[in-house]
């Protein structure tokens, strides 16, 4: 690969290989026998011709498995290591081989999305109209050439209906089996018109709506009890001080906090008692296991068939999220540099006229208030994303010539607002001094009314845009015929530009408990390609591919890339195959060019000891320090310390090359199997230290725990920065077997899976790699969590399908095996977590005219989400990685007219 920021004309090159297996065409066309285009090629062949690996998903398939949005999809897949979806706001993304979400490459039909606004360097699946895809192919080989050398990962690409006839709807719903949120309603109309083959032209339209409630941490509390968190090292009463309702309080002579509250057992629901005679908020109470969101998608597709050889597509996508993520009460934190007093003249000070039960040894002196504001319920933010994409494909033959033109703009927004329980915090603080507010308990008339009149609900805190655009053309011919076939070459060039920008607002200043503050940052990038890719048939049975790449970005330069695959067929039921490949990735433009704060802009995820002023634990270990003399234990000793992130402007690009070789057979009849080997190796990884990090060696990592003048934490420096290396490789295999038709029916059972070999981190140059295999990872990736990547040994798929005339259905298990947990607690708590596996079983009858009638059950044998003592899982079980909803009923409608 080279390099070189002074070379700046853009290249000729070859492109991509990666031909897909399991091509399909579209239903109505099944009869003819066509040479299509297939995901990381640009050369037309049949779709029985498989070369690389691609797993296929088709939307029929979907519906069997009685998925409602494409996060059950993500989570489900073998070579997939993504998180669910959370309150961050950024939806549905995919991150395959657990290399992170910025190296997995998103399209639609073969082309780019506008990213997720705040990041942008990934798609959010969710705005992507699930009712109008015909398949999903995820090309398990890296760094395509026809789409990007920064496909480190792999490709997903989610293919629509070529054409659709007719008129559809659809509704569907899920129930939980225990009472709670967390159910599902979906609804989808599409209309379709014209004829593409009598009439010469298609348009057809779907929408599709879909919707989840919130699921209260409460609604599951047998998944988080007392003795679970105990048994872990996680007892909930391990805490003290800290905000809560009814306020803890110090003074300037006694640092220990204390409670007035605490010999009557605090006040529930609100707070529970903690150590050290204080009160500390009652986390299952405001705690949401699942956060609930809304997707609206409208795609548009009209096809326009000038001859058997020319066709124009214009598209036209347009999906929109939001997301209602909630946090713990507001606080009344230090604003401006003034803490939260209640002077001896309020009523509510303890003993005085407002009832608060009256604290021995105090001498009028005033108390600094760690107060959680109850009346305003949990701090709730809107996030909302509207992504817009209008796609034109023109495809023809130009003398011998094959080819394809294309257009593309999209355009992502994401506007956060605070939608419930925020309020301006030097407001608070004032209210608490004048006597209006009461820390110790509910506030009375006038305490409401202030709270009313500081509010801000409802004002938009940060407003992200980014866009995409580019135009492309690729044009394949045959050069000679050789003993295998043709000598085919494809050409292509592809230009476009991104953009980002993103502006927190002015309100984010007097909003203290958010822990941000006014930023802007913006940035584009153009990038011009040139590429080109070359299928040799060698013999019959002998296929070579070359193919490579020439990037020059207008911010780094001309990367070239090459990639090479074989495919050896010597007998029909034994195929060999492999390839090379090189790959480059810049920065996204939000972490070279987003936003950049002075100071902290956000808090950890998980609570920890200052290794400075709550000095002699165990590393790693929050609530094993002691807190210095004269200061407040709970504000330095097991406590979310404040954290700067944001853009990083010295980072330069990462590197990466990769192979694969794999064999795929068909020992007997009705029986295929397969098995590829892959190896990926990336240079000057771009990933942000994942929070433990930190603290298990705080002494190799004190430059990044910035300090103020006294030594208390100002924040520490959590920014995306250039690492080490990562290895990674593993096996993936996969199994399909359909018993010859009987009696009772068609039978066929499928496996999917991968074996995780190694999977190692650097995080500084030059250092000892560190291996993740069956453990949390020590970096992070890039992903939109600061929780690491999980990697699991073995995770698979296996399917067992069955139909009989009008009726059908499926039996799914997910599957991954245990590994250790974090265990950054006391040693006699280490533990493993155990394999997980989830079955779903559904079932569908066509018999009535028109009318598919479906139902399921999703999670049949309930099994519970693994318990962890990971810091950063509130309620002590991966709700990463599972989901906390348990068994639920799954029912489907859809009507064709």
């Amino acid at each position: 690969m080279k390099h070189d920021k002074k070379f700046q004309r853009p290249m000729f090159v070859l492109s991509s290989i990666a031909l897909a297996v399991l091509t399909m065409v579209n239903q109505a066309q099944a009869q003819e026998v066509q040479r299509v285009e297939v995901t990381g090629s640009s050369i037309k062949r049949l779709a029985s011709e498989a070369s690389l690996p691609v797993t296929m998903v088709t939307g029929e398939e979907l519906e069997k498995r009685g998925m409602t949005t494409l996060a059950d999809l993500m989570m489900s897949l073998p070579e997939s290591s993504s998180l669910a979806p959370s309150n961050a706001g950024s939806g549905t993304n995919i991150n395959l081989r657990g290399l992170g979400v910025n190296r997995t490459l998103v399209l639609l039909n073969g082309r780019r999305l506008a990213n997720e606004a705040i990041a942008d360097g990934y798609a959010n699946l969710d705005v992507i109209p699930m009712s109008a895809i015909a398949r999903v192919e995820i090309l398990r080989d890296g760094a395509s050439s026809i789409y990007g050398s920064d496909a480190i990962g792999g490709v997903v690409n989610f293919i629509t209906k070529r054409t659709v006839v007719g008129n559809s709807v659809s509704a569907q719903y899920v129930k939980p089996q225990k009472s709670g949120g967390g159910d599902e309603q979906r609804l989808s109309a599409t209309v379709g018109v014209g004829d593409l083959q009598k009439d010469g032209w298609n348009l057809y339209g779907t929408v599709d709506a879909h919707r989840r409630t919130r699921l209260l941490a409460s609604d599951r509390a047998e998944l988080s009890t007392t003795d679970i968190l105990t048994s872990i090292g996680r007892a909930p009463t391990l805490g003290s001080g800290g905000y809560a309702m009814p306020a803890n309080f110090t003074t300037a002579t006694n640092k220990t906090a204390a409670n007035p509250y605490y010999a009557a057992g605090c006040q529930g629901p609100y707070s529970i008692q903690g150590a050290k005679n204080t009160c500390i908020l009652n986390a299952a109470y405001y705690g949401t296991a699942l956060y609930g969101n809304e997707q609206v998608t409208f795609y548009a597709k009209g096809t326009k068939k000038f001859s058997d050889d020319h066709t124009l597509t214009i598209d036209y996508m347009r999906g929109q999220e939001y997301i209602l993520g909630t946090k713990n009460p507001t606080t009344s934190l230090t604003a401006n540099g003034v803490a939260a007093l209640i002077p001896s003249t309020s009523k509510w000070y303890p003993g005085n006229s407002g009832g608060v039960p009256a604290v021995a040894g105090l001498k009028s002196e005033p108390l600094t208030v760690t107060w959680s504001v109850a009346d305003l319920a949990e701090a709730t933010t809107k996030d909302v994303q509207v992504n817009q994409r209008v796609s034109v494909n023109d495809e023809g033959r130009f003398g011998n010539w094959d080819y394809k033109a294309g257009f593309v703009y999209g355009h992502s927004q994401r506007d956060n607002y605070y939608e419930t329980g925020y309020v301006n915090g030097p407001g608070l603080l004032t209210g608490i001094a004048n006597g209006t507010l009461n820390p110790f308990g509910l506030q009375d008339a006038a305490g409401k009314a202030y709270l009313a009149s500081i509010s801000v609900d409802g004002a938009l805190n940060r407003h992200s845009i980014s866009t995409f655009t580019g135009i492309d053309l690729t044009a394949s011919t045959e050069l000679t015929t050789l003993a295998g076939g043709p000598l085919t070459l494809a050409l292509g060039a592809d230009v476009h530009r991104d953009t980002t920008e993103d502006t927190k607002t002015d309100i984010t200043s007097v909003v203290t408990y958010a822990a941000s503050g006014p930023s802007h940052g913006q940035g584009a990038r153009n990038v011009a390609a040139l590429y080109a890719e070359m299928e040799i048939p060698v013999t019959k049975e002998l296929n070579f591919n070359v193919a490579v790449r020439d990037d020059h970005f207008s911010d780094f330069g001309n990367t070239i890339n090459p990639k090479a695959s074989f495919r050896y067929q010597p007998m029909k039921s034994l195929m060999f195959r492999g390839s090379a490949n090189t790959g480059f990735r810049a920065p996204t433009l939000f972490d070279r060019y987003g936003y950049r704060v002075a100071g902290a802009n956000t808090t950890t995820a998980a609570k920890w000891d200052d290794p400075v002023q709550c000095p002699g634990g165990t590393p790693g270990v929050a609530g094993t320090g002691k807190a210095l003399p004269g200061l407040v234990a709970s504000a330095v000793c097991n406590v979310a310390l404040p954290r700067q992130t944001g853009s990083n402007a010295d980072l330069k690009p990462e590197t990466s090359k990769g192979f694969t070789l794999g064999i795929a057979a068909e020992p007997l009849q009705n029986l295929t199997v397969s098995a590829d080997y892959w190896h990926i190796e990336m240079k000057d990884m771009l990933a942000n230290l994942p929070e433990q990090v930190y603290f298990l060696n705080p002494t190799k990592y004190a430059d990044l725990f910035v300090r103020n003048a006294d030594g208390s934490l100002a924040y520490i420096k959590n920014i995306t920065m250039n690492l080490g290396g990562q290895k990674a490789s593993g096996i993936d295999v996969a199994l399909a077997y359909s018993i010859p038709k009987t009696s009772l029916g068609n039978f066929k059972f499928e496996l999917n899976g991968t074996y995780l070999t190694q999977f190692d981190n650097q995080l500084e140059k030059d250092s000892a790699y560190v291996s993740n295999v069956g453990r949390f990872g020590v970096a992070s990736n890039g992903t939109t969590s600061s929780l690491p990547i999980i990697t699991f040994r073995w995770k698979h798929t296996l399917t067992m399908a069955w139909n009989y005339g009008n009726w059908s259905s499926q039996l799914t298990q997910n599957y991954n095996t245990g590994y250790h947990d974090q265990n950054l607690i006391a040693a006699e708590y280490f533990r493993d977590i155990e394999p997980y596996q989830v079955w779903n079983l559904t079932a569908s009858y066509r018999g009535f005219k028109n009318l598919t009638l479906s139902a399921g059950i999703t999670n049949l044998l309930d099994a519970k989400p693994p318990v962890t003592n990971h810091s950063g899982y509130t309620y002590g079980y991966l709700s990463s990685a599972a989901s906390p909803i348990g068994r639920a009923f799954n029912a489907r409608l859809t009507y064709n007219f």
